[in-house]
């Protein structure tokens, strides 16, 4: 199995060559990795060529890499229903770039795309309809990006007195605390309340 992935992935290299600059075989599936300039091109090969046939779109997401050049890996999953096989596609993308949208090859990319542009803030060029899906009007960055705060930027809620939702800055109810996760069977070494009835007395 693993051999016959690896053969497809050369051809698929040597097929698109200029497009597809590497592939590699792992868990069983097989990746190949496409320039985002030729993601298009890619895209039109794997659908319409007869060793391929991949007709089935299953979905589009990112990865995010903060310390990698380019930071975002764009990843596309696909499906052979005539083959029966399974492809994924990755294509390294910077921050301040863009990515052609697939829409006029696979129409079913529409809302990934977007979800993909609202949680990781990667424009797709030509989509007809390039806004937020799962956040809120007027949110503040892209939530799936490592260096997004995990309390976000700001809160919302209803307010009684204006009769309307607003937003306000998040401000954290407690100090943070440290949490040792130990349970208190264990023995940590530090009292805890009630430990004073167990003491044995002389």
């Amino acid at each position: 199995m693993t051999e016959a992935l690896h053969s497809f992935g050369e051809t698929l290299a040597s097929a698109l060559a200029g497009a597809v600059t590497g592939h590699e075989v792992a868990y069983g599936e097989l990746t190949i990795t496409a320039k985002a300039s030729e993601i298009v091109e890619v895209m039109r090969f794997l659908r319409n060529d007869e060793r391929c046939k991949f007709w089935s779109f299953i979905d589009v997401t990112a990865v995010d890499w903060p310390g990698r050049e380019r930071r975002f890996d764009v990843v596309y999953h696909l499906l052979s229903p005539v083959h029966n096989r399974r492809l994924r596609v990755k294509a390294e993308v910077g921050e301040d770039e863009t990515v052609q949208s697939i829409i006029g090859i696979f129409p079913g990319a529409d809302w990934f795309e977007r979800e993909t542009y609202d949680l990781y803030g990667i424009p797709f060029v030509g989509h007809p309809d390039m806004r937020r899906l799962l956040t809120d009007y007027g949110f503040e960055g892209h939530p799936l990006r490592k260096d997004f705060p995990l309390t976000g930027f700001v809160e919302v809620r209803y307010d009684d007195q204006q009769k309307r939702v607003v937003y306000d800055k998040v401000r954290l109810a407690q100090e943070f605390r440290n949490f040792d996760f130990l349970s208190p069977w264990e023995g940590p070494d530090y009292g805890l309340p009630g430990d004073e009835k167990a003491e044995q007395k002389p």
